[in-house]
């Protein structure tokens, strides 16, 4: 979803920016599959941190993954409402362009909300609520139809690869400023390391995995590698067969400016089809992130008491399900897609960052945890792992910087008026 803007601050050398975000995502998911093997406990990162660091700690990383899934969520459904659109106007089926973005998104036209966004949120919503083995099934089958749709586009579309398009490969350098924008490898990676988020997400599920000590690591570290060799080699086909430059057309759905030169638009449905999916089953992992994360904080008292009730019949958190679910579907109507993503960013970089450091604590004040998976060449592995999250959140512009600062104030205000007074462990 991504790709297209990326492209633009990288050029072919994209590539090297995935492999990049992949390396940083690497050594901090080594990290990750050591707390997931150790503590299965749903909450993920938030729940980590409680472990390594103390509460207050856990609630900054908590309340910064919140921020991480709702706006990530709501990034996805922008991209998956742009692929909507598309595929609809191929059957000859319109949405006023006033409903299919937020206001201000395309300079020169007339956007007030992106309605296909909103919707998609509150029926994601409405499945995870129903229960964890209605969501598995339906996933299930979305990601097994998104991976022949990725092959099929590829087998389809690497005869066309021209090598003028690739040079020059690295056009802008490992960072540089380019039109009064910061550009190549370095900034690129701080933009597509979004694609790699889903990974964290898998860990939040440890109470409702069968034997987590070892499934979640394998699915943490698995889910990764094939996520990197896919993104690279859709990458060098998206910039060997349509110019880098290109895609300030189709910064919304960017996989269709190489249909479009190939002349291939029968495959346009087909790929727009499984692009829908592909973003559906990432809106389920989130989504389902979300809620599990904001859950375990209600259950230790930091939030509302409420948002941890479990309804009886379905065995899921109904009611912050819906809670962050309609927060999330109103932000894909009226946020733009650019704020939202480098916001992800730079929330999950933090956490990886704290996730990483708590290995090292743990190594001095919790020497005998070895239970589950054993994170390889510690101390180099999280130090790594810390110095390229840094790398990357260097990568992102001063308002994001800002935006995420004043989030992060709100979050101790929240804390200190509310959550100190109502923990458990306080108690």
């Amino acid at each position: 979803m991504l790709t297209g803007k990326g492209a633009l601050v990288a050029g072919p050398g994209l590539a090297l920016s995935f492999l990049l975000a992949a390396i940083c995502c690497g050594f901090a998911g080594l990290c990750y599959a050591k707390f997931a093997s150790m503590a299965p406990i749903s909450g993920s990162a938030y729940t980590y941190s409680y472990i390594a660091f103390g509460e207050i700690t856990a609630f900054i990383i908590g309340w910064d993954l919140i921020l991480e899934y709702t706006l990530g969520a709501a990034t996805v459904s922008i991209g998956w409402s742009g692929y909507l659109v598309n595929l609809l106007d191929n059957f000859g089926l319109h949405i006023p362009t006033a409903l299919t973005a937020a206001a201000g998104t395309t300079p020169g036209v007339h956007t007030i909300f992106n309605l296909p966004a909103f919707l998609i949120i509150i029926l994601i919503t409405w499945i995870l609520s129903m229960g964890i083995n209605q969501t598995k099934r339906v996933n299930d089958i979305m990601v097994l139809i998104k991976l022949a749709v990725v092959i099929l586009f590829i087998v389809c579309t690497v005869w066309f690869i021209k090598a003028a398009n690739l040079h020059p490969f690295v056009p802008y350098g490992l960072y540089s400023v380019h039109d009064g924008t910061a550009a190549g490898i370095i900034p690129a990676a701080s933009i597509v390391f979004f694609s790699f988020i889903g990974f964290e997400a898998v860990s939040s599920s440890a109470e409702e995995t069968i034997n987590p000590s070892k499934t979640l690591p394998r699915g943490i570290l698995l889910s990764l590698l094939i996520s990197t060799i896919l993104y690279i080699m859709m990458t060098l086909i998206m910039t060997g067969v349509v110019k880098y430059t290109v895609y300030s057309k189709y910064l919304n759905a960017p996989i269709l400016a190489v249909l479009v030169k190939t002349g291939q638009s029968w495959l346009s449905m087909i790929v727009s089809l499984g692009a829908i999916l592909g973003m559906t089953t990432v809106l389920l992992v989130m989504l389902y992130g979300q809620s599990r994360i904001s859950y375990s904080m209600a259950r230790d008292g930091l939030f509302p008491k409420v948002f941890s009730k479990v309804d009886a019949k379905r065995k899921t958190p109904f009611v912050v399900t819906w809670f962050f679910g309609i927060v999330t579907a109103l932000a894909g109507g009226f946020i733009n897609l650019n704020i939202l993503a480098e916001l992800v960013n730079i929330g999950t970089l933090s956490a990886f960052i704290l996730v990483s450091a708590g290995i090292l604590v743990m190594r001095y004040t919790q020497p005998k945890a070895k239970r589950g998976f054993k994170t390889p060449l510690v101390p180099f592995t999280p130090i790594m792992a810390i110095i390229f999250c840094f790398v990357l959140i260097a990568g992102l512009n001063w308002e994001t910087w800002l935006r995420f600062i004043v989030w992060l104030i709100i979050g101790m205000i929240f804390y200190f008026v509310y959550g100190r007074k109502h923990s458990v462990l306080n108690k």
